[in-house]
């Protein structure tokens, strides 16, 4: 019987990629506008660069960006680079269709709801603020809760000790196969594969699920269960 189901964020309830191309061009157009003498298509190259080798949460991006390409930064440049991709990101930081729907259903059929996120805490707890879900969910693990990313199985044990359920109690739904579904298999969860969020195209995610819209978790929860 399931009793918990637990989260990846970012592909699974928010569409982040999205979120993060609409920024970053935002911010482009803004430093460009404030005096950035550089097309932007070469902005963003070394923009995406930038992320590549320190990661897509790196905070200082801007800052590395400016000062390779002038050797110091330029503060005016900054600022209107970081405002503008703050006013993008949070008019972009929308959940997918119908993931609210489904996340106060799963609380109306008693099931525990958690979160495991790859992101710093701070940004992970942000998002779920700007989202108005950080009362919806009973805990949230992210990096820095565990030091350790997907698919190590630390993070999947902590969300089960944490939630006080057995393995084959929970069901795991995320959009990377890699990190998500073979994390939460490793431990013995259930698993179902965000289809509906997936930018690898992957072709066999392996799971025991596959969602292409967030609300087939309902009735996928009432066939386990035998509610149905």
């Amino acid at each position: 019987m399931i009793k918990a189901v637990i989260f990846d964020l970012d592909n699974t309830l928010v569409d982040f990629m999205t979120m993060k191309k609409q920024a970053i061009e935002a911010a482009i157009s803004a430093m460009i506008d404030a005096g950035l003498k550089i097309p932007p298509e070469e902005a963003k190259q070394r923009i995406d660069r930038i992320y590549a080798e320190k990661g897509i949460e790196y905070q200082q991006v801007f800052d590395d960006f400016l000062r390779e390409i002038y050797g110091r930064i330029d503060y005016k440049i900054l600022s209107a680079g970081i405002v503008a991709y703050r006013r993008a990101r949070e008019a972009a930081l929308v959940p997918y269709p119908h993931v609210y729907m489904t996340l106060t259903t799963l609380l109306k059929m008693g099931l525990k709801l958690a979160v495991i996120s790859d992101a710093p805490a701070r940004e992970a707890w942000l998002r779920l603020c700007y989202l108005n879900f950080h009362h919806i969910f009973d805990h949230v693990i992210t990096f820095d809760d565990t030091g350790e990313r997907k698919p190590s199985p630390v993070p999947f044990l902590k969300a089960l000790e944490l939630l006080g359920v057995e393995p084959h109690e929970a069901i795991m739904v995320g959009d990377w196969a890699e990190r998500d579904v073979v994390g939460a298999k490793k431990v013995g969860m259930k698993t179902a594969f965000a289809r509906y969020g997936d930018t690898f195209n992957t072709q066999n995610p392996e799971a025991d699920y596959e969602l292409n819209d967030i609300i087939e978790l309902i009735d996928i929860i009432k066939k386990e269960n035998g509610w149905q």
